[in-house]
């Protein structure tokens, strides 16, 4: 199956649920949110890009929201009416600490930890109410293990993971699960974007980066693939799943096993 193949033969069980994905007009996001359509979801496409974000939810039989999650201000008041959140939005930034823009830094935080706070918050009122809910949070394996070079990415998954572990704890009695999904480096557009600055911060060719940098610390050798993860998230929102809460999910070819 590809990343725009519509699964057919997915279990059901989302039927009548409202999902909504973060960062979902392409990559990861566009992954999990046609596996949550396929499983019977009401699905939500979150995105900056509203031409991809309308494409996608068109396709999907869904709804597009177009949105800047790093204008966490305007979050503040949200009230989300979802049985699904995926909190997936990304970006990332390759620089020593020393010569790290601050703005940058800050960019990060809001977009990967206090948007995912705020919309955590929006969801949860819903979802107690009706005694069922997953938030389930794409961290990455540098939400457990941290490299050079990336100290807002690194640090923000690292607050992500205990933002999880903590929703768990409080959703527990209120049928609300919260987990992390902590993948290597995907094959992404996000993934691709780095190549050039891993590239000169490593002071390698860009033509090694794959190896010698994403590669290296993995004991399967290749990149993880969208619909890897989003298989992963379908079956999270499953009734499987139903006591699988405050834990991380690697899905990084071994690389957190060293």
């Amino acid at each position: 199956m590809t990343a725009e193949a519509p699964r057919t033969d997915a279990p059901r069980t989302l039927a009548g649920r409202r999902a909504l994905v973060t960062g979902a007009a392409s990559g990861i996001g566009a992954a999990c949110a046609r596996e949550l359509a396929a499983r019977g979801a009401h699905v939500t496409v979150a995105d900056l890009d509203a031409d991809g974000a309308k494409r996608l939810a068109d396709e999907l039989g869904g709804e597009a929201w177009v949105v800047d999650l790093a204008d966490t201000r305007a979050l503040d008041d949200l009230e989300l009416d979802v049985d699904v959140l995926v909190n997936n939005a990304g970006v990332q930034q390759v620089a020593p600490v020393q010569d790290f823009d601050p703005e940058a830094f800050r960019l990060v935080h809001r977009l990967m930890l206090e948007a995912p706070f705020l919309l955590v918050r929006a969801a949860l009122p819903g979802m107690y109410a009706r005694g069922w809910g997953r938030v389930i949070n794409i961290s990455s394996v540098h939400g457990l293990v941290a490299s050079p070079f990336k100290s807002a990415y690194v640090s923000a998954k690292h607050g992500l993971e205990g933002l999880s572990k903590t929703v768990a704890l409080e959703g527990g009695e209120h049928g609300v699960t919260s987990v992390c999904l902590n993948p290597g480096y995907v094959r992404t557009a996000l993934v691709e974007k780095q190549v050039a600055d891993q590239a000169r911060v490593h002071g390698i060719a860009e033509a090694e980066v794959v190896e010698k940098v994403m590669l290296a610390e993995a004991a399967v050798k290749r990149l993880v693939e969208p619909d890897e993860v989003a298989s992963l998230v379908g079956w999270l929102t499953g009734p499987d799943a139903a006591m699988v809460t405050g834990a991380s999910w690697t899905i990084d070819g071994g690389w957190s096993a060293r």
